[in-house]
């Protein structure tokens, strides 16, 4: 039996996530993936399809919305992949459910605003140039060592090199603590 891996889109959904496949191709055989589109689970109306359009209705109600939808669709624990507005998402159904056994979130940069945690095992990833990646000191009073990968930029994660590293750790991680 396959472990669940839940994957949780960034904020443009599915319509532009051709990337995505650079992970579920490489994870596909060790885990059963449910994959969820963060525009679907937040309700998020597309037209006009901007990032100002996209990322004005998340902040504006859209993540919890996502959340909520999420803890009824999923009700058990789970293991996340999660990029930017979808690390969000699973970070806070993780306090909201405490059904995180690990979350692996790449450049979740709205983070740098919360101020408390999920239990579960947590490894967050972000690009060196990532302006709005959270600082030092939110690392530390969330007792989190991230990986802060040189010269990257916030859409590291559409990087195929960057998935197969990425995707060789997310196996060894939860394989270890089952």
């Amino acid at each position: 039996m396959k472990n669940r891996l839940l994957i949780l889109s960034d904020l443009w959904g599915i319509e532009k996530s051709e990337w995505i496949t650079h992970y579920t191709e490489r994870l596909q055989d060790n885990f059963e993936i449910q994959y969820y589109d963060s525009c679907a689970l937040a309700m998020i109306n597309k037209t006009p399809y901007t990032e100002e359009n996209l990322h004005k209705q998340f902040v504006h109600g859209g993540i919890e919305k996502a959340v909520q939808n999420l803890a009824l669709l999923e009700t058990g624990e789970s293991s996340i992949l999660a990029f930017s507005i979808g690390g969000t998402i699973a970070w806070k159904y993780g306090i909201q459910t405490g059904n995180i056994k690990t979350l692996h979130s790449i450049s979740a940069t709205r983070l740098r605003q919360e101020s408390n945690k999920p239990k579960g095992k947590i490894t967050l990833y972000y690009g060196e140039q990532d302006p709005y990646k959270p600082d030092i000191t939110w690392f530390d009073k969330m007792q989190l060592d991230p990986h802060i990968l040189a010269h990257k930029q916030h859409d590291l994660y559409i990087e195929s090199n960057f998935s197969e590293v990425l995707c060789k750790q997310l196996q060894t991680d939860i394989h270890s603590i089952l």
